[in-house]
């Protein structure tokens, strides 16, 4: 890829401002959007972007768009994301249900469009060279792990510790296995 693609930020909240921030920093951000149109334009000032609507992003020539936005709009807005010809990035939890995400993998799939899952970790300088260590077996053999939360992040009602923090940890824990769990308890 020659040129940088350029991305819209859907949710200038709690965590789409980091998103917008970052992308910018890279030079990536195009736009951001937000149901708050003060919200939106403070932070495409903030950037140097555009601020848009939702339609508008979708209609843009945004090769991708950023979804930062409660858990239970995830699916449906992934899903106007893909049918407009974009790729998406959604925050975790990809959706609320199973089948919600099975029908976003397959329509990312038949519209050969990339649909990535924030699981920001996986790409932490500390837990690439634990996965690379892991890897090499200089630690030994990886037989067991557990996860414990020092922190329970903010409170939500829509999702529970489980959808919000949890796929960290199983994303970082599947990671270094290198293959899915035969049991858990």
């Amino acid at each position: 890829m020659s040129a940088l693609p350029k991305v819209a930020v859907l949710g200038c909240g709690h965590w789409g401002k980091n998103l917008a921030r970052n992308f910018a920093e890279l030079g990536a951000l195009q736009a951001v959007v937000d149901p708050n149109p003060e919200t939106a334009r403070t932070h495409a000032d903030m950037h140097g972007v555009a601020a848009m609507t939702q339609d508008e992003a979708l209609a843009s020539d945004v090769d991708g768009i950023v979804i930062a936005a409660p858990a239970e709009l995830h699916h449906d807005l992934a899903m106007d994301v893909i049918a407009a010809g974009k790729h998406v990035y959604v925050e975790k939890p990809i959706a609320l249900s199973v089948t919600d995400g099975e029908e976003m993998v397959a329509a990312a799939q038949a519209a050969d469009r990339i649909l990535m899952v924030g699981h920001l970790l996986q790409y932490h300088p500390v837990f690439a060279e634990l996965r690379r260590r892991v890897q090499e077996g200089s630690l030994g053999q990886l037989r067991y792990a557990y996860s414990h939360r020092l922190s329970t992040g903010i409170f939500r009602v829509a999702e529970d510790a489980g959808w919000s923090l949890a796929p960290h940890d199983v994303s970082m824990l599947l990671s270094l296995f290198g293959e899915a769990p035969d049991r858990i308890r």
